[in-house]
């Protein structure tokens, strides 16, 4: 099959013979995840964390500051682009990171790799605007408002003009992730990310869907729908596609 893709799909393909040109010690993980080392719980839905996934997914680590990720600091590039190498040399199908600030290097590692890479949950942004109806705006709940730019919206695909943010770095309930502490006051950090999905539609009666920028804010997801009833997108649903779309399979049923 083209670009190395090979599968199994029913009891005839037993029979087969295989012939693998570049054969590897572990195999069938479709989605790759370079992640910073970053001490801290993280639970289900978490992106670092593998039993949020219905497949298998194949972690890279890097080791710098996540500061130095959010600044988009130049000295990262090498890093990052021979972690998604790696990963791809490993046999993924798709590259994503663990950090919604990836996007600083998503177009080095995409012109790098043979495969698609997705670094950040905002490569959603053009996507969920073009859902919208027109005059919609995205409320992206961020990790760090000061370092979503206006060029880095404008690399994903989108305007300032059509996004609002809304900052949860700095706020109490947020610091035991942000600033790594080795326990996770969970009922704080769910308070803090549905209160500011409260705070972009009560002051933005223009808000038509959320996206969570940082891959530690998914396992409240459904929290943030429950509380303000609007499509939320955010690493998961992000991973999910690039998986269903470098993994398809048969269908089966009835007509």
């Amino acid at each position: 099959m083209g670009n190395g893709y090979s599968s199994v799909r029913k009891t005839s393909d037993i029979k087969k013979t295989y012939h693998v040109p570049d054969c590897r010690y572990v195999s069938g993980h479709s989605i790759g995840i370079i992640a910073v080392d970053l001490k801290y719980p993280k639970l289900p839905g978490n992106v670092v964390n593998a039993t949020t996934y219905d497949f298998p997914v194949l972690y890279k680590k890097v080791e710098f500051q996540i500061e130095q990720l959010f600044e988009g600091d130049a000295k990262l590039k090498d890093t990052i682009i021979a972690a998604a190498k790696e990963l791809e040399k490993e046999g993924v199908r798709a590259v994503v990171g663990a950090c919604g600030f990836f996007a600083n290097f998503q177009k080095d590692v995409a012109d790098a790799l043979e495969i698609p890479a997705f670094l950040s949950s905002m490569v959603q942004l053009p996507m969920i605007k073009t859902g919208l109806k027109s005059g919609k705006k995205i409320g992206i709940i961020t990790a760090s408002g000061n370092d979503i730019t206006d060029k880095m919206l404008r690399d994903m695909g989108v305007t300032p003009e059509d996004c609002y943010i809304e900052d949860i770095g700095s706020v109490e309930g947020f610091k035991t992730i942000r600033y790594e502490y080795p326990y996770l006051d969970n009922e704080s950090v769910a308070q803090t990310i549905v209160q500011a999905a409260k705070n972009l539609v009560e002051q933005h009666d223009d808000v038509g869907a959320i996206l969570l920028e940082c891959s530690d804010i998914p396992p409240y997801a459904y929290m943030v729908q429950d509380e303000v009833g609007l499509p939320v997108f955010d690493f998961i649903t992000l991973i999910n596609w690039a998986h269903h779309a470098t993994t398809q399979k048969p269908y089966f049923g009835y007509f």
